[in-house]
């Protein structure tokens, strides 16, 4: 078997997956992409298992390690693009840049309480500074 097919197979799947991650918006066609760059690898694993003979077949040992790692990753990773959508109404890439919650939304912040006024109607106190910028004694 010649080496070239397969590897410029794999080349190729790993050109688009990498395409996909660059240019997509959408995280589960970021997650895709992914998908195919480790399934390039994984075509290339096996060939070179294939072409160098190996009797312990560690290519194809590698391949079903690489097979779970990816199944794990989709499963996490659909997870948390659930999550994000449901929490953001998004799954758009370019929006989801900071952690923060956006202003309006139900958060903690919204409801600290304010500290409390030393105010008791009888005036400033010593050392105060008065609306008219002046420290009483």
């Amino acid at each position: 078997m010649h080496l070239a097919y397969p590897a410029v197979l794999s080349v190729l799947l790993f050109s688009v997956g990498l395409y996909g991650v660059l240019a997509r918006r959408n995280a589960i066609l970021v997650l895709m992409a992914v998908e195919l760059m480790l399934n390039a690898v994984n075509l290339n694993l096996v060939a070179f298992d294939v072409w160098l003979r190996d009797t312990l077949h560690a290519g194809q040992a590698l391949t079903l390690f690489t097979v779970a790692v990816a199944a794990a990753e989709i499963g996490i990773g659909l997870a948390l693009v659930l999550l994000v959508y449901r929490n953001r109404g998004t799954s758009d890439v370019d929006r989801l840049r900071d952690l923060t919650e956006h202003p309006g939304d139900d958060d903690e912040s919204a409801y600290v309480e304010q500290p409390a006024t030393t105010d008791t109607g009888a005036g400033p106190l010593p050392g105060q500074v008065t609306p008219a910028g002046r420290t009483t004694a």
